[in-house]
Parts: C-alpha cells; structure tokens; sequence
C-alpha cells in the first residue's frame, strides 16, 4: 500500500511587523513618559495612613529638609507653558532688583530648584545646570512673615495668570515646627489657605474606623 505524504508548512515567520509595532510602542513610551525632577536633598517624608494620589498638574512644590532648609520648585502640566518660568524670573527680578541678565533668567528655565537667598541667585543661574546639583544651597531665608519664599509665591501666582496651582509641602521627618509655620505664614500671606502634605503612605491599623471603611468600599467594588 502506497504511503500518503503529508505536505509540510513552512514554519516560519515574518518578524519585521512584529519589530516595527516593537518600535511604535517603544517611541510611544520615550515620547510621552515624564520623568521626575531630581530632589532637592534627600527627605524622609513622615507616613500617613490616608494618603491620596495627587493629580499631575501645575504645582508648587515646598520642600524642607532635616536641616530646616527651604527650597521651592515650579512643575508644569504641559512642556507648552515654559514661558511662565520666564515670567517668574523676570518679576523677582524686577521686584528685588536683581540685575540677571538674559542668559542667567534663560538658565532658570534649567534649574530644577532654588534653595538659595536672592542675594546668591545670580551666582545660581551662573552656574551650568548640570553642575547645579553640586552646590551647597543654604535654603531659602523664612522668618515668621514667610521670608523671601512669600515673594516666590507672589511670582508663581502672577505668572500662573488665574489658573490652578496645586500647593505641595513636603518635610522631612525631623524639621522643626516653626518652618513649617513659617511656610504656612509664606503661603497666608499670598491668600493660599489650601495645601497639600506630602507624606509616604502605609497600611491602615486593622479594626480602625478607616480600615472598615475601605474594607467596605473593596468588597463594594467586587460585586
């Protein structure tokens, strides 16, 4: 009896549209990812049991850290609203009668905080941005009128032209308590009575009232 003989499939593949869709995606991602701007100085943040995740919008972020030193940074929703950097820069120097010049307000757009008092800013924006990060800034000057991180607010406010700004704080763990109130004063004095504590989130005791609450909400969202 005369065997069958089964037709044999090629069993390869074209891979290039595999490769290509590889590619979409990998440029997708390098394209539309947001990378986070480098810290200050180290902080531990206290923890907190009620912690929500804050939306990504225009924010002014108030950082302290356990030497009781104050520095601000600027971050925008869109890469489109880079003037308002120029803006901020331009009014302090107006105001504090600075004296930067162009190339140094240019290089504010490029400095990632500013921890320093007015009288060394010009010496910061001198400074290449990527050499920033090796400075020894001594913090913003605060007193019990806010200091001169009321004028920064100011700034960021007039520049900000009516639109929501998200207030962040965020302190280390062992700040003392009158910086923070001296932030708090900062912030009273532009009319921001509304802010938000930074704080690294951890599980809820269980048997509290907040543990029952959101074991409630889970078995909710099951259903």
């Amino acid at each position: 009896m005369p065997s069958v003989k089964i037709p044999r499939k090629s069993t390869d593949f074209d891979m290039t549209p595999f490769v290509d869709v590889a590619f979409l995606i990998l440029t997708f991602f390098m394209l539309a990812t947001k990378f986070k701007p480098p810290e200050p100085v180290d902080i531990t943040t206290p923890s907190s049991v009620s912690a929500d995740m804050l939306d990504e919008k225009d924010a002014l972020l108030i950082s302290m850290d356990k030497d009781n030193r104050v520095f601000f940074t600027i971050t925008l929703q869109s890469t489109e609203d880079q003037g308002i950097y120029d803006e901020i820069i331009q009014k302090i120097n107006k105001d504090k009668n600075l004296n930067l010049n162009n190339a140094e307000m240019a290089n504010f757009r490029k400095t990632s905080f500013i921890g320093v008092p007015f009288s060394q800013l010009k010496a910061l924006l001198n400074t290449p941005s990527d050499q920033q990060k090796d400075l020894k800034q001594p913090g913003i000057p605060m007193d019990t009128t806010g200091g001169e991180l009321t004028y920064w607010i100011q700034a960021s406010i007039s520049a900000f032209a009516g639109r929501q700004i998200a207030y962040l704080i965020k302190g280390d763990d062992n700040a003392k308590f009158p910086t923070f109130e001296n932030v708090i004063q900062a912030l009273k004095r532009n009319d921001q009575l509304k802010y938000n504590l930074i704080t690294s989130p951890e599980a809820v005791p269980a048997g509290t009232e907040l543990y029952k609450q959101r074991q409630a909400a889970l078995s909710g969202n099951k259903k």
